[in-house]
């Protein structure tokens, strides 16, 4: 059996670059450590995912909402190179956003925070670059490859948070992380297994709350603010054979740490101890596709993914599944991937009793995501 290695390439990179642009928590890209299994003795990827998530409240501490919806819309840059270094020692250069986050809230929900706490969030958002290096030693084994790969990553935050009482402003400019795992593949039959690690990243924050409403009680000079918050790791199993001659399927299933994020707790000069409350429990993200290979220059996939909210009531986190379908076209000396993906959020609820500000819920609502990268072997 024999599966061309463009069709391959489509179903692989296209799965990656949706289950994580969807996933629950903070989640968002995933490094492209794939392409340490591309032939040849260099290879360069380059893409961006587009997400527009229209998560909006339905009510509001019981009445009917009419507020926009909370969510922002955003993108996820991805780059890979690598290179080899002989027959078997490959290294790769990564790059993307893992972890980020964006929300506006409308006056509704500004009325009701502050009724249960003086102050309102008006925007609140931060984002994340991962910068890493992994490398892959492989060996035979049987009809296959084991691959035993390791690297390292730094990751930067940065955190801003407008509200009634003033603007705060925290950011970390290098936190180290790592990752390692083992693969084994069979390429004659496109078949890999594989198993990957990404350790947690704790950020110790630091700058400054500028007053706005609070200006008559401490003043118009930013108040120094420092904190601390770490992102969870990460375990991920990924599956793929070829079945028919041009056919593929392809899954994964990963556990993200996010227990280990209860809250973001930070500390505003002469307004002392503040947080962020979140009481997330751990989640799990599944997801299983078929490619195809349709010519010598079009290969396609579709898959399906079911991520499992992380929410306990504090905010509404709720599980997320996710049609995704895509193709790769050979283009000039590469070839150009697309893909889409439509992801349906379900009902949930937050409320006081669970650590929320105020009480709310929110009905099944809609996100959709265009991925598009492009693929040069050498």
């Amino acid at each position: 059996m024999t599966y061309l290695k463009l069709g391959l390439a489509a179903a692989v990179a296209l799965a990656a670059l949706h289950s994580n642009a969807f996933a629950g928590g903070f989640s968002r890209g995933d490094a492209n450590i794939d392409i340490l299994f591309e032939d040849g003795k260099a290879a360069i990827d380059a893409g961006v995912t587009y997400v527009a998530p229209k998560r909006q409240f339905d009510t509001i501490d019981g009445v009917q909402s009419s507020d926009d919806p909370i969510s922002k819309s955003y993108f996820v840059p991805n780059l890979a190179i690598k290179a080899s270094i002989s027959d078997s020692f490959s290294c790769a250069l990564t790059y993307t956003q893992p972890f980020g986050a964006s929300s506006v809230y409308g006056p509704q929900a500004n009325a009701a925070e502050a009724a249960q706490i003086g102050n309102y969030a008006i925007e609140k958002g931060f984002t994340t670059n991962e910068y890493g290096g992994t490398c892959a030693v492989r060996f035979d084994a049987g009809p296959g490859r084991i691959h035993v790969i390791g690297g390292v990553f730094l990751q930067d935050f940065r955190y801003k948070a407008e509200t009634f009482y003033g603007t705060l402003r925290l950011a970390d400019d290098s936190a180290f992380g790592y990752r390692f795992g083992l693969a084994y593949d069979i390429p004659e039959y496109a078949m890999r297994a594989q198993l990957m690690y990404r350790s947690e990243v704790e950020h110790k924050v630091s700058g400054d709350f500028t007053p706005d409403a609070l200006i008559p009680v401490v003043g118009t000079t930013p108040l120094p603010s420092d904190g601390v918050g770490t992102l969870p790791q990460s375990i991920k199993l990924s599956l793929q054979s070829g079945i028919a001659p041009d056919w593929l399927v392809y899954g994964s299933v990963e556990w993200t740490d996010w227990s280990i994020l209860d809250a973001l707790n930070y500390d505003i000069a002469v307004l002392g101890p503040q947080h962020d409350v979140y009481n997330w429990r751990d989640g799990w993200t599944v997801q299983a596709g078929i490619g195809h290979k349709f010519n010598d220059l079009l290969s396609g996939t579709v898959n399906l993914t079911w991520d499992r909210g992380v929410g306990t009531g504090a905010d509404i986190m709720t599980d997320t599944w996710t049609l995704g379908v895509g193709g790769a076209l050979k283009a000039g000396p590469g070839a150009f991937q697309l893909g889409v993906g439509l992801s349906y959020l379900t009902a949930g609820e937050q409320s006081t009793a669970n650590g929320a500000t105020y009480d709310a819920t929110a009905g099944g609502d809609w996100a959709l995501g265009v991925s598009t990268s492009y693929r040069i072997k050498f």
